[in-house]
């Protein structure tokens, strides 16, 4: 059995030795809460309270994940991370990839899969992620479809794919740093993204700004960096 005291304060100072030398920071005590997202500064000034939900989720997902991150978030559920990547756009592209992936499983073919009877969860998992891949013949090509599924499905097409992507919309996504391009609102916006919180103060703070008023996406700048080692 694992039990905890409930009444344990950690030491309000981490430590960390690397060969000899100690760094040190403050621990990670930053509330996150709905005044985060107040101070909007995009045209589009209106975030649904579904919406406020998820950027709060997104926030709280990257409390807890390695820098740099980005998480994407719909309907009360973190749907893609991106973290301890090298760069923003990295992280942002890492994210989006699994959120359309999350999508795509939702996808009619891929829910009318017809799987071999007593093929086990996990291979059914990574079947999926496979058949929606562009490597999707590495499951339906001749000798090994019959191994997984009892009729061989047709393949989800690339059109097909984008066109179910385009229906994703009102997506959330938090970062923990600020973005330093627009770039990273381009990717964010293919992947249906209407409401984006982040902490704000690059020195290309207004090419964001302008990249999320030209999709209509609603941006607040939280103040508060959640990049944390």
């Amino acid at each position: 059995m694992v039990s905890m005291d409930p009444n344990y304060k950690p030491n309000p100072v981490e430590h960390k030795d690397v060969y000899g030398i100690t760094f040190e920071q403050g621990r990670n005590e930053i509330v996150i809460d709905g005044e985060m997202l107040t101070n909007l500064v995009t045209e589009n000034k209106s975030i649904s309270e579904e919406a406020k939900r998820d950027l709060l989720i997104s926030l709280i997902a990257l409390k807890y994940t390695q820098s740099n991150s980005v998480c994407y978030a719909k309907g009360g559920q973190v749907i893609g991370v991106g973290a301890g990547q090298q760069s923003r756009i990295h992280c942002t592209r890492l994210a989006g990839n699994k959120a359309d992936t999350w999508y795509l499983r939702q996808h009619p073919k891929v829910l009318g899969l017809k799987f071999k009877e007593g093929i086990r969860r996990p291979d059914r998992d990574n079947t999926i992620d496979v058949y929606i891949s562009e490597e999707y013949m590495d499951v339906l090509a001749e000798g090994t479809w019959q191994n997984l599924f009892a009729e061989k499905p047709e393949p989800l097409t690339r059109e097909e794919k984008r066109a179910w992507l385009d229906t994703l919309t009102d997506v959330s996504l938090g970062s923990d740093a600020f973005f330093p391009f627009g770039d990273n609102i381009e990717r964010a916006h293919k992947t249906g993204v209407k409401y984006i919180a982040q902490p704000g103060g690059s020195i290309r703070d207004d090419n964001v700004i302008d990249t999320c008023n030209k999709y209509n996406i609603a941006m607040a700048f939280t103040g508060m960096r959640l990049f944390h080692h």
